[in-house]
């Protein structure tokens, strides 16, 4: 009987996790996805000649100025409009993403946010598809920029972005 409530429980705590995903309207705001093992996936991308990073399913990555070391200093509605790339597992690259870049931090939420070459990474929830509206914002008090695959910020126009240096909240 005790194995029968076990497996109850799993079965049970599965749906209740496939629920927790994102709706099925394309909301961009429900949960960063990750592998089936709870790693997520850092990945590139090319549009325009310009190469920069992106999670598994090809959702566009950025960086926040005003992040000055590894631990993110957005939360609250920042993280709202901004979610941090989440992760349960030590995050894998792909790509020309460089899997010795990727790291993790500690989030004063609980989660464990990914980083790369230090900064961590965020989405934009306006984003979709392979858009990159979040590209130049200044939202929260500080730019917003997409991530070339050294690590470095990106701070030139690139294909599918909406009026870099203005938007955000």
């Amino acid at each position: 009987m005790r194995v029968v409530r076990q497996v109850v429980g799993a079965v049970a705590a599965l749906v209740l996790l496939a629920g927790c995903g994102s709706d099925d309207d394309g909301d961009a705001s429900g949960p960063p996805p990750t592998e089936a093992d709870g790693a997520a996936a850092v990945s590139t991308h090319e549009s325009e000649g310009t190469t920069y990073l992106v999670d598994g399913d090809g959702r566009a990555l950025y960086l926040w100025v005003a992040d000055t070391g590894s631990e993110s200093t957005c939360s609250g509605a920042c993280a709202g409009a901004w979610p941090p790339l989440l992760t349960e597992g030590d995050p894998k690259a792909e790509d020309d993403a460089e899997q010795g870049a990727l790291g993790t931090a500690a989030r004063a939420d609980g989660g464990t946010q990914v980083t790369y070459d230090g900064h961590p990474l965020y989405y934009y929830v306006e984003d979709e598809g392979e858009s990159v509206a979040g590209q130049g914002s200044d939202g929260f008090g500080a730019k917003w920029w997409l991530v070339d695959p050294s690590g470095d910020a990106i701070t030139t126009d690139v294909g599918g972005g909406t009026d870099p240096g203005g938007g955000g909240y």
